[in-house]
């Protein structure tokens, strides 16, 4: 049985071995997730030169988009359960080089065969991401502190594309859109050196020692249930609803905001590289709330249904309601007040939800059970930004395509937002996981 959890080197090898401090590597995980999404925003800023280039139709460049996702459920599933096997040192420090090969191909003159084909690779070694970083939260912190500890690191996923909204944008307006992939690229070898340099690497495999440990630690270590089981969960696809939710928003924020406030909205190219950063900085003050209001909710003593499943939906409700009446609105200040809320609530679930995971899971099977929620949630990723493209095609102005894709999406977020709240109950999938260990113990006993 493995985890992440692995110590770091000592000049003594008899000597008790430290790890890492806690908020040291949440530092590095959201350094980590800000470079995840900086350079899933890197295409979306660099949409109107990208399509230029290369002659692409919208439905095209929504396929470009959606290449990403081609892969990402395969990635999530298959990488996440050959991470188990590994120290968590070494896992981040693999899947950043992984992602920085992957953009390797987009630093120089390409076709779109080859940009296609390097998004594909690219999502499938970014789709234990999330996975990843979740399962070393959980392990780290306990249960109060991991919505914020989590929000914190996925606090990245906003501060990525609000930092390279404007820089990105600067480095392809000077040179070209390649020059900032070789940005990005520089960026993820110096991450990883540094990454390396805290941790101070230690063994690659974890230990059964370590393992050992982590599973006496672990409160949940006593279930034995079939990892199937956990499958069938309500609280599983509740996550999964209200992840899918959430990354609905995610997808054509990072694909198709900057195209729409161009394209749809009337602003230039430099307005877009300022106000495409707006939702990011709004999304890092909702992320960082809610984590907060979880944890305080489950400190007074609320149901982790409320703490986790409750507050996960009402955020996204938020956000699906502003998003239905902003395509009903004329352009103005009132109207992008509503699409920089609608796109600042995609990153929630991700942090509070995914956290009310870890306080019913076996932290043997934390990656492996969120590797399958991100391979659920990622067919939004695949859908969503080549829907959009086929529906923009297909309206009489880029605008009114605009309109009509977002108003189904805001109607979809707020249908899924209601059920996976409801259906998202932390205690409850912890009390019934007991209730089967117990019963596979019981029968196991029989039978001896």
């Amino acid at each position: 049985m493995a985890t992440f959890d692995v110590p770091t080197r000592t000049a003594d090898p008899e000597a008790p071995k430290k790890r890492p401090a806690a908020w040291g590597i949440v530092l590095f995980l959201f350094l980590f997730f800000t470079l995840n999404f900086a350079d899933k925003a890197a295409v979306g800023l660099a949409s109107t030169r990208i399509r230029a280039d290369l002659d692409l139709s919208a439905t095209q460049y929504g396929l470009l988009s959606s290449a990403f996702f081609w892969l990402f459920a395969l990635g999530a599933v298959v990488l996440s359960s050959l991470l188990r096997k590994i120290s968590y040192v070494w896992g981040g420090a693999l899947l950043m080089s992984a992602w920085v090969l992957s953009m390797l191909p987009l630093t120089v003159p390409t076709t779109f065969g080859v940009l296609l084909g390097a998004r594909m690779v690219l999502g499938f070694f970014e789709g234990p991401a999330h996975a990843y970083c979740q399962s070393v939260i959980a392990d780290r912190f306990p249960p109060h502190r991991r919505a914020l500890a989590g929000g914190l690191v996925n606090a990245g996923s906003s501060v990525g594309p609000l930092v390279a909204a404007p820089v990105l944008t600067w480095i392809i307006l000077t040179w070209t859109w390649h020059a900032a992939f070789v940005v990005l690229v520089i960026t993820g070898i110096v991450w990883t050196v540094c990454w390396l340099g805290y941790t101070g690497a230690g063994p690659f495999r974890t230990t059964r020692g370590a393992a050992a440990t982590a599973v006496e630690q672990d409160p949940n270590g006593r279930i034995d249930v079939p990892f199937r089981r956990l499958l069938t969960l309500r609280s599983f696809w509740g996550l999964v609803l209200l992840s899918f939710a959430g990354y609905l928003i995610s997808s054509l924020k990072v694909s198709w905001l900057p195209a729409y406030l161009t394209d749809g909205l009337g602003y230039s190219e430099q307005q877009v590289g300022t106000l495409a950063a707006i939702p990011y900085v709004v999304a890092v003050v909702v992320l960082l709330s809610a984590g907060w209001l979880s944890g305080y909710l489950l400190q007074r003593g609320a149901p982790s249904r409320v703490a986790r499943g409750v507050v996960t939906g009402t955020y996204l409700l938020v956000g699906g309601l502003a998003m239905i009446l902003f395509t009903q609105m004329s352009p103005g200040t009132p109207q992008l007040v509503l699409v920089i809320l609608a796109f600042a609530v995609n990153s929630v679930p991700f942090s509070v939800a995914f956290a009310g995971a870890s306080d019913f899971l076996p932290a043997h099977y934390r990656v492996a059970f969120f590797g399958c929620i991100i391979a659920a949630y990622s067919l939004a990723g695949i859908m969503a930004p080549y829907g959009l493209g086929r529906i923009v095609d297909h309206s009489a102005t880029a605008a009114q395509g605009y309109s009509s894709g977002f108003l189904i999406v805001g109607i979809a977020v707020c249908v899924l937002a209601v059920i996976g709240a409801f259906m998202l109950d932390p205690a409850k999938a912890r009390a019934d996981l007991e209730r089967m260990s117990a019963t596979a113990s019981a029968k196991e006993g029989d039978r001896s």
